[in-house]
């Protein structure tokens, strides 16, 4: 039996993923999940973090998703491995849960010109070190330097994109990474909600330094893995719709959602 592609974040975040997505592959349906009532999930343990985790992806399976993507760094650093390794082969072993870090992670190298490269991200994702492990393994000679952002969801949830008050809190990130190395070269944004902020990073990055979205970096990975595994592909129902979920009040994500959509969505909501 067919169904939807699941896409699962923590919040509203991974609407810019999934509008990647589907605008790289409009063809398939999507099954998006927000786990609103539970955010942010940057600032919690690993333990809670693969717990939640875990349940959104038993009940994208439920709705008959045949691949879900983790399109949440932090899910993606902390819960992502032991659901693959762990939980997959007796919960849905033929099925499976992509995340967003190692795609980006596998190409990202490719980016810098001289090896040396920043990511801006929450405390989960930073703390996790999961973009400097990941990214060893494909470029071992590239060095990877990490700043934390712990005010920026809030600001960007918060439809804060611009002026004074915002520009403080990315200039003070932004000054802080770059601080830590006059070679980088190239930016990752490690968060779903920071391609929002670009224009004004942006302000505060030298002009000769990448600044780096995950969103196509993730469509376009997508694509390869679908066409690489046909046995996946062929359970990905292809009417061209999408579905937004919430565990929190669905008015309020239908209208959060169009400052990462751009447009309002009709979301329902559901309890994990």
């Amino acid at each position: 039996m067919q169904g939807p592609i699941g896409v699962f974040d923590s919040g509203y975040g991974g609407l810019t993923v999934l509008k990647s997505i589907r605008a790289h592959l409009p063809q398939y349906d999507y099954l998006y999940l927000g786990d609103n009532a539970r955010t942010p999930y940057g600032t919690r343990s690993f333990d809670t973090v693969y717990q939640y985790t875990l349940e959104a992806v038993k009940y994208l399976f439920a709705q008959g998703c045949p691949l879900i993507i983790l399109a949440c760094n932090t899910a993606s650093a902390k819960a992502l491995r032991s659901i693959q390794q762990k939980d997959l082969p007796s919960l849905a072993p033929h099925r499976r849960v992509l995340g967003v870090i190692r795609p980006t992670s596998e190409i990202i190298g490719e980016k810098s010109r001289i090896g040396t490269i920043g990511i801006l991200g929450t405390n989960g994702t930073v703390q996790s070190a999961s973009y400097v492990l990941e990214v060893a393994k494909f470029y071992p000679e590239i060095e990877v330097f990490q700043q934390s952002c712990p005010m920026w969801v809030p600001l960007v949830e918060n439809n804060e994109l611009s002026g004074a008050g915002p520009a403080y809190f990315v200039e003070k990130s932004v000054g802080q990474l770059l601080e830590q190395s006059s070679s980088i070269d190239t930016i990752l944004l490690g968060c779903t909600h920071y391609p929002l902020l670009s224009d004004l990073v942006r302000q505060f990055v030298p002009s000769h330094i990448s600044l780096i979205e995950q969103g196509p970096i993730v469509a376009g990975s997508l694509e390869d893995y679908l066409r690489r595994h046909p046995e996946i592909e062929n359970y990905c129902q292809k009417n061209g719709e999408a579905s937004f979920l919430t565990t929190d009040d669905a008015i309020k994500f239908s209208d959060a959602s169009e400052i990462f959509w751009g447009s309002r969505v009709d979301a329902q909501r559901v309890t994990l």
